[in-house]
This record gives C-alpha cells, structure tokens and sequence, in this order.
C-alpha cells in the first residue's frame, strides 16, 4: 500500500485485492484510490466489484470513481448491474448512479432485461423507484414472441405498458391457439347426446346375417324349382299316350 498526505491534499491507494467499505458501499477492486477532502473520492481499477447496501444494487466493471458526498458513481468499461429488489439486468459501457434519486443513467450498447422483456438502446435511463425505463437511439423491446422498435420508448416495468413514438414499428404475434381434446377428454354432456342419437336409430342388421339371408333364400327358389320340373313330367307322358291312342 502507497499514500501521500499533506495540508491540502490526502490520497492513499491501495493494490492488490484491495477492499473499501463506507456507509452505504463495498468495493473490491485489483487497486483503490482515495482523494479529496476526508477521502471523498474513491477510484477503483481492474476487476471492480461493489454493492450499494442502502439501494441493494451490485456491480461489476473495469473502473469505477465515486463521490462520497455527492452520492455520485460513474462505472465504466463494460459494466454489469444489478437491481435485486426489482430483478432487473443492466449491461451498458457507462453507468452513471444517482444514488439520492436512485436513478440510472446508461449509455453505449445498453441491454436491459426484466421478466420477459429485453430491451436494447444507445441510451436509456432506469428510475428503480418508480420502475420506469426510458431508451432512445435505435431503441427496442422483445417481450416474449412480439417485438417493438420507435424512436423513443417508454417502459413501465410494473404494468409492463409500452409507450411508442416516432417511427414505430414491430411484429406482434397471437400465441392463443385453439387445443383440439383427445378422445378420451370428450365432455359427459357429449358422450350423452351421442349414445340418445344411437338411442332414437333402428339397429342396422350385421353383414353377416344379410348374407345368410341371400342364401337361404336362393336355396329355397332352387328347391322350388326342381318341384315344379318333377310335376311337369308326368303331364307331358300323359298327353302323348292320348295321341298314340287316338291316331290307332
């Protein structure tokens, strides 16, 4: 650890996973700063990582600079943070926390993602107590199946409200679809009507019988017939003896 101090100027810096823990902050960082007045700025390099106790935020980025009595911290090369009463993600290249106001203010490749929403902006602010995010620059929203682009977004992270304008754009897509019910499902009240409809229909013969009938009844002209060839006979030979008798 190295440190200068003097009448007018107090700094001390701290390397190797160095550690500074005030009020309402805990930074780990490969190296600490603190300058100013009482050490009212704290600067921290190289695999930074903090929490606000107070507003129950945490973060991660390359370089941080915080001022104690301002209440003001600006994050910078690729930061990541994190709302945790609110569950929602933060990811941008600079960050500057408002920490009296509890105010986000995000800018270069900012991604934020809450619930099923993942919003993407050049720029946006995130107000944590009223839960409202504010994007511009190209911003977007996909939330779930559907997608919205404008020129400003408004995002009320609550009642998930969308406010489009200028130049909106999007695709929304209906996800209710129609479930046909397996067979074994059909409602009670179904089935009953069916069975009352079979109920009030005469009962169709089986093929099986039509076909014995179509027999039995082709058996029976058959023998019919053979009964009419057998009484023809006897009046044939009759009625040729009478011609033999009365030609002599």
């Amino acid at each position: 650890m190295t440190g200068v101090s003097g009448s007018k100027t107090d700094e001390t810096k701290l390397v190797g996973h160095a550690f500074v823990k005030t009020s309402v902050m805990e930074i780990k960082a490969d190296s600490i700063s603190l300058d100013g007045e009482d050490f009212r700025y704290i600067t921290a390099e190289g695999s930074v990582e903090g929490k606000n106790t107070e507003t129950k935020m945490d973060f991660t980025c390359g370089r941080l600079r915080y001022d104690r009595q301002t209440k003001l911290a600006r994050l910078e090369d690729s930061v990541h943070m994190l709302d945790i009463e609110n569950e929602v993600s933060i990811d941008a290249q600079i960050i500057e926390y408002n920490q009296d106001k509890e105010l986000a203010t995000m800018q270069i490749g900012v991604t934020i993602k809450q619930k099923d929403n993942t919003c993407t902006a050049a720029f946006a602010i995130y107000r944590k107590t009223a839960q409202m995010l504010e994007m511009s620059g190209n911003p977007k929203i996909v939330q779930g199946a559907d997608t919205f682009r404008a020129q400003e977004i408004i995002l009320n992270l609550d009642s998930q409200e969308i406010t489009l304008s200028g130049r909106v754009s999007g695709t929304v897509t209906d996800s209710k679809k129609e479930e046909k019910k397996p067979e074994s499902q059909k409602d009670p009240d179904e089935s009953g009507d069916e069975k009352s409809d079979l109920e009030g229909k005469p009962e169709l013969p089986a093929i099986t019988d039509i076909l014995n009938s179509d027999a039995a009844e082709k058996e029976s002209q058959k023998d019919d017939e053979e009964k009419a060839e057998k009484k023809e006979e006897p009046v044939k030979s009759e009625k040729t003896e009478k011609s033999d008798g009365e030609k002599s």
